[in-house]
């Protein structure tokens, strides 16, 4: 007589646990507490076994039936399905979650790479809090197209080198034997067009934070912090900025010889308080003609590439979820000075721009004043979203010096 759902569900528990056979070795076992569980009875190389199909109402008459008749299969091949089942499930206990991999892949290769903490970070932030402790022969190309679709709708750079490492650390797994396949191999990046980065005041303010020079967890040179903060206050190239060199001061005025300018015309940056203090502060560290010396030679400026690449390494350490560049801080000068209602005109040659067209020619008018009052009503609106108090720069401390 075999089972039916409805002789199933009117078994009663008992004192003891009892088993009802279906057929062939299947029983349902229904326990004093009341749960009911499938069990197959099998005879290997004349030894009796039994293993556990699953429960019910879980694991349907059906469902059962068919895990049944598989586990017969393997009977009749000589093989125990008990101890293939144990020997699974040791297995997949023992299997890498996708923590356990990150954990490994860090130790053994990322933690060595260039910008290791900041591709650590971006899994940190989007990929653990998904997949922390799934096990990595679970995660699909699908959970992957679906996290980084949700990445990409909030910062589209951002998905594109989060996907970058995420490919990087399931081919180390290949490599290592935790899986035969990655997942996400061969998924394209999204286009990546040019974008017009301009800081918010959020940005600005841990960009800040992250350049004082007594933040030791933001491992960066300190001449390299002054001099991308110096193309902030300034607005100039960075290019000019890193070239700039003592003699180049003259009195209240950072005066850029037109050989060293783009346009191969004169530039004249007010200098003002916070400017003023990057350029004390980098006295110490330069012994030679440059103001922004390079760490390894104080002969030589800094180079621009130093800069970006401080920047594009630790930018996301100081919680700046989008890259930036040293231009783009030019940019958000220029952008600030037209929020302040600076007119155009003053804020190109804030800029050092010459003029366009007809102005010329006939406009030579070097707007000193006007300039500096652009200058000025910037330093205002910096203090402001640094919570600055005038005169309070927070540029850097004795202790640096004696330390940095």
């Amino acid at each position: 007589m075999t089972l039916t759902d409805k002789a199933i569900k009117n078994l009663k528990p008992r004192g003891k646990r009892y088993e009802v056979l279906d057929k062939g070795g299947l029983y349902i076992r229904v326990n004093p507490s009341g749960t009911k569980s499938w069990v197959y009875r099998y005879m290997v190389d004349g030894t009796a076994r039994r293993m556990t199909l699953g429960r019910y109402p879980a694991v349907t008459l059906a469902e059962a039936r068919e895990r049944h008749a598989v586990a017969g299969q393997d009977v009749d091949r000589g093989v125990d399905p008990g101890a293939l089942a144990q020997a699974r499930k040791t297995k997949r206990r023992e299997e890498h979650t996708f923590a356990d991999l990150i954990a490994e892949y860090w130790e053994q290769e990322l933690s060595k790479t260039p910008t290791a903490k900041e591709r650590l970070r971006l899994i940190e932030k989007d990929a653990l809090p998904h997949w922390k402790k799934r096990k990595i022969s679970d995660i699909t190309r699908r959970d992957g197209v679906l996290l980084i679709r949700e990445v990409r709708e909030r910062a589209p750079v951002t998905a594109n080198r989060l996907l970058g490492v995420l490919v990087r650390a399931f081919n180390f797994a290949c490599e290592e034997g935790l899986l035969t396949t990655n997942p996400l191999d061969g998924m394209r990046r999204g286009e990546e067009s040019a974008r017009a980065r301009v800081l918010a005041d959020g940005e600005i303010k841990q960009l800040w934070r992250g350049l004082d020079l007594s933040n030791e967890d933001i491992d960066i040179f300190h001449v390299v912090k002054l001099a991308a903060k110096a193309i902030l206050l300034t607005g100039q190239r960075p290019g000019e900025a890193v070239k700039m060199k003592w003699d180049h001061v003259e009195g209240d005025w950072w005066v850029i010889p037109a050989d060293q300018r783009k346009n191969q015309e004169e530039n004249r940056v007010p200098i003002l308080p916070l400017f003023r203090e990057v350029i004390n502060t980098a006295r110490p560290y330069s012994a030679g003609s440059y103001v922004f010396a390079s760490p390894r030679n104080d002969s030589l400026p800094l180079r621009r590439a130093a800069i970006s690449t401080a920047i594009r390494r630790h930018y996301g350490e100081m919680g700046i979820e989008e890259q930036f560049t040293p231009h783009d801080l030019r940019r958000t000068f220029r952008t600030r000075l037209a929020e302040l209602g600076i007119s155009d005109i003053v804020a190109e040659r804030a800029l050092g721009h010459k003029l366009g067209g007809i102005l010329a020619v006939y406009n030579r008018h070097e707007y000193a004043v006007e300039k500096r009052h652009a200058f000025e009503a910037w330093e205002r609106k910096l203090r402001a979203i640094l919570g600055l108090e005038q005169g309070d720069s927070k540029v850097i401390s004795m202790e640096v010096f004696r330390h940095g």
